[in-house]
């Protein structure tokens, strides 16, 4: 579609205008300061998370049902980007589906600000649906600045939207996880509800830049479609109204009740939803060959987010216990260890751009299966190093800092080399019927690894025992090593997509 819009119709700042930024479209530019004050209000309040679920002074649980809660959450988060990605092909177009998305994300966080202890999970509710309307579509948005999937600017395009992403990620927790930990819980989520409103202003204000493509309603719905599918919703909202009502008033009701069939959605829903789409007959037969080749980017992807996301629960919680939290004497909050990540990822991200173009002009350039494997193994490598801390702390000793900041510096660069990759390889190989949904199915992988997470905490398995940390370990170098056997078939499937 893209290669049909003539110069006239292209908005400023989209291809074939003059203006770029950093040599891509300007439309770049407005994306990437939305997604930084998003991802500012969400991984601030995904630092505090943990630490307020174990908190004296917060809700005080312990550490496996703050896990659970965590990783329900994360996963939610990420298991709704894909109806995000179906209101914006049928209902209102990814532009419009992006500012109700900020809408309700501020909502949600000035709800969490609320200092109630009932608030709390109506708020993260609201957050992870505001977050799940806008995850697909705002990568779809940096999808729609190329010219198909041939420009030689796409990868180094999301690589730059990456490090706005952590940007806010950085400078999160060293203001809202210290304004949360050492004053107020709830102002710190108040501060979180500032950054998405300067984030949703700035979206309003840039969009002319973005491209036009980003207003189309792809399969737009009939009125017949939007009553039965309103129709259809108000039934099953009334179903779980009732259903929770009886469990509650028969005495009943746990957190399990509401945990356990949101974790169970978060495994199985993506596994339907790959399934659906791969036996789609209006798919052609390229189309079904690069879903194929998709299936194992997205396997590799759920095992990598599965312990990468343990950054912010596991380890976080165990350095709030066992780590001498300070460097040369000096104290820092537990939260800050969540910004060693983003700052490292705007450290190397220009390196890894640099480095793939450098070695596409050599002809040398890893293949999308290989950099998915070199991923796989860096995650599992990292918890392999998990296991000197832990092993410091079994001995009765504080692990040092230093050790969590390897563990996260490794992660990073497994990070670096799957996850921009995955983002551009996902709008390579979408097939046109689900051209923002696609981006959706992407982030289910982070849904399903998140949740196996929480079935394994709700089940009251020990994250941070030694025996555990290395079996994740182990399967993520396995899972690595398998992609990198079959990489060649995986290239063939992949068709003319590199």
């Amino acid at each position: 579609m893209a290669s049909s819009l003539t110069k006239d119709s292209v908005r400023p700042g989209t291809p074939g205008s003059e203006k770029t930024f950093l040599g891509h479209p300007r439309g770049l530019a407005t994306l990437f300061m939305t997604e930084m004050w998003e991802r500012f209000s969400y991984y601030g309040m995904k630092a505090l998370l943990p630490l307020y679920l174990v908190a004296p002074g917060g809700l005080h649980m312990n550490a496996a049902t703050a896990t659970a809660i965590y990783s329900v959450y994360l996963s939610l988060v990420y298991l709704l980007a894909m109806p995000g990605g179906w209101v914006a092909d049928r209902l209102l177009g990814p532009r419009k589906t992006v500012a109700v998305a900020g809408a309700v994300i501020m909502l949600g966080h000035v709800t969490l600000a609320l200092p109630w202890s009932g608030s709390f999970f109506a708020g993260l509710g609201l957050v992870a649906i505001g977050s799940g309307l806008l995850k697909s579509n705002i990568s779809t948005m940096v999808g729609h600045l190329y010219k198909g999937a041939d420009d030689p600017r796409r990868d180094g395009g999301f690589t730059l939207f990456y490090i706005g992403i952590n940007l806010g990620a950085f400078f999160a927790p060293l203001s809202i996880g210290t304004i949360g930990e050492k004053v107020n819980w709830h102002f710190g989520f108040a501060l979180a509800a500032l950054g998405m409103a300067l984030g949703l202003a700035q979206f309003l204000l840039g969009s002319r830049h973005l491209s036009s493509r980003s207003d189309i309603v792809p399969t737009p719905m009939s009125a017949e479609e939007k009553r039965s599918t309103l129709t259809k919703a108000a039934v099953w909202a009334g179903v779980a109204v009732v259903f929770y009502a009886i469990v509650g008033f028969s005495g009943v009701y746990t957190l399990n009740w509401l945990m356990v069939p949101l974790t169970l959605a978060g495994v199985i829903i993506p596994v339907l939803v790959i399934a659906r789409i791969k036996r789609d007959k209006d798919l052609d037969r390229a189309e079904q060959s690069k879903m194929s080749a998709y299936i194992w980017f997205f396997v590799a992807a759920a095992v990598f987010w599965m312990i990468y996301d343990q950054g912010g629960s596991t380890v976080s919680l165990f350095a709030e216990k066992s780590a001498e939290n300070s460097v040369f004497g000096w104290q820092f909050p537990v939260s800050w260890y969540q910004s060693v990540n983003p700052v490292m990822i705007m450290a190397l991200a220009p390196v890894f751009a640099w480095a793939w173009l450098a070695l596409a002009r050599r002809g040398k350039e890893p293949s999308t299966a290989v950099k998915f494997a070199m991923g796989l193994v860096l995650i599992g490598a990292s918890f392999f190093l998990f296991l000197v801390p832990l092993g410091i702390a079994d001995g009765g000793h504080k692990a040092a800092a230093l050790w969590l900041v390897a563990i996260y510096f490794v992660q990073t660069v497994g990070e670096l080399a799957l996850s921009p990759v995955g983002l551009s390889v996902t709008t390579k190989m979408a097939p046109a019927k689900y051209a923002s949904q696609m981006m959706g199915v992407w982030f289910l992988a982070v849904s399903a690894g998140d949740a196996t997470t929480g079935l394994l905490s709700i089940a009251n398995v020990n994250l941070d025992k030694t025996g555990i940390v290395a079996l994740e370990a182990a399967l993520a170098v396995v899972a690595g090593l398998a992609v990198w056997m079959y990489r060649k078939r995986v290239k063939e499937l992949m068709g003319d997509v590199r």
